[in-house]
C-alpha cells in the first residue's frame, strides 16, 4: 500500500509539474519559431530569433525595463533601512506601547493589499504622485512580514555580543550594522528574494496609479503591448513575455540553492 501511495503521489507530482511547464513550453516554441507555426507543431520548423527584435521594437521596452528596474530596486532600499531598525526597535529596545506598535505590524499582514487599493489612490492623488514611479512604490515601502521575520532573526542574536559591542565604544547605529545586521544575512537575502519578485510581478496597482509610458513597469506595458487589438502575432507576444520574465527566471536558476539555503537558515517553514 505504501508503494501504491508513492506511485499516486510520484505520477501526481509529474502531472502538475507537465501542467505548470506547458504554457512556458508553448511561449518557448512561438517565440523561437515564425508566426506561421504559432499553432503547428512541427519538428522541422524553422528557428528564428527575429520575434525578439521585431517585440523590443514595437514597444518601448528599454524604458519599462528601466523603470521596473528603478521601481523594484527603490522599494527593496527602503524596506530593508525601515524594517532593520523597526525590527531592532522591536526586538532590543524598551519603550511605552511597544507591544501595542507591534501588534499593529502583525495586524497588517491580515490586511490583503487589493483591499486599500481606492484608498492608495486618493492618498497619491493628494500628494500629486499619480503616474509616478515614487507613487508604484511608496505603499510597499514598509513590510510588515519583513519586520516581523527580522525581529524574530534579532532576538535569536545573544545578548552578551551586544555588550561586547557596548564595551568597545560601539554606538548604537554601530551595533546595528556590525552586529545585526551581518547575523541577519539569510534573513535579507531570502526577503529580497520574495520583495524582488513581487514586485518585479506587480499588476494591478501599477495599471491604476499608471498612464504613461514613463512610469510603467514591465507588466502594465506587456499587458498593452499584447492587447486584443494590437495586432501583434502571439509569436512576437511571447518573445516579449520571455524578454520580461527572463531576469527572473535567470536568477532563479543562478541563487536556487542560495534561495533554499536562507529560507532554511531564517526558519521559514
Amino acid at each position: 500500500m505504501k508503494r501504491g501511495d508513492d506511485t499516486l503521489i510520484t505520477i501526481g507530482g509529474w502531472v502538475l509539474a507537465a501542467l505548470w511547464i506547458l504554457p512556458l513550453a508553448y511561449a518557448v516554441w512561438t517565440a523561437f519559431h515564425p508566426g506561421a507555426y504559432e499553432t503547428k507543431f512541427d519538428l522541422l520548423a524553422p528557428l528564428t530569433l527575429q520575434n525578439f527584435p521585431d517585440a523590443w521594437t514595437q514597444a518601448p521596452f528599454a524604458r519599462y525595463f528601466l523603470n521596473t528596474v528603478i521601481l523594484v530596486t527603490m522599494i527593496l532600499a527602503v524596506q530593508l533601512v525601515l524594517g532593520t531598525f523597526a525590527a531592532f526597535a522591536f526586538a532590543r529596545l524598551k519603550f511605552p506601547g511597544k507591544n501595542l506598535l507591534f501588534g499593529l505590524v502583525l495586524l497588517q499582514l491580515m490586511v490583503m493589499p487589493d483591499v486599500l487599493l481606492v484608498e492608495n489612490y486618493q492618498t497619491m492623488r493628494i500628494l500629486g504622485l499619480t503616474d509616478t514611479i515614487l507613487g508604484i512604490g511608496l505603499p510597499y515601502m514598509a513590510s510588515a512580514f519583513f519586520i516581523f521575520l527580522l525581529r524574530q532573526t534579532f532576538l535569536q542574536v545573544p545578548t552578551e555580543l551586544d555588550d561586547a559591542a557596548r564595551i568597545e565604544g560601539a554606538s548604537l547605529l554601530g551595533l546595528i550594522r556590525r552586529v545585526y545586521v551581518p547575523l541577519g544575512k539569510p534573513t535579507y537575502i531570502a526577503f529580497g528574494l520574495i520583495s524582488v519578485s513581487a514586485h518585479w510581478n506587480n499588476y494591478v496597482w501599477p495599471l491604476i496609479i499608471t498612464n504613461s509610458v514613463s512610469a510603467r513597469p514591465l507588466t502594465v506595458g506587456l499587458s498593452i503591448f499584447s492587447a486584443a487589438d494590437s495586432g501583434v502575432h502571439w509569436s512576437v507576444i511571447n518573445a516579449a513575455t520571455l524578454m520580461t520574465s527572463a531576469p527572473l527566471l535567470l536568477g532563479f536558476l543562478l541563487f536556487q540553492r542560495a534561495f533554499v539555503q536562507s529560507f532554511m537558515r531564517a526558519g521559514i517553514k
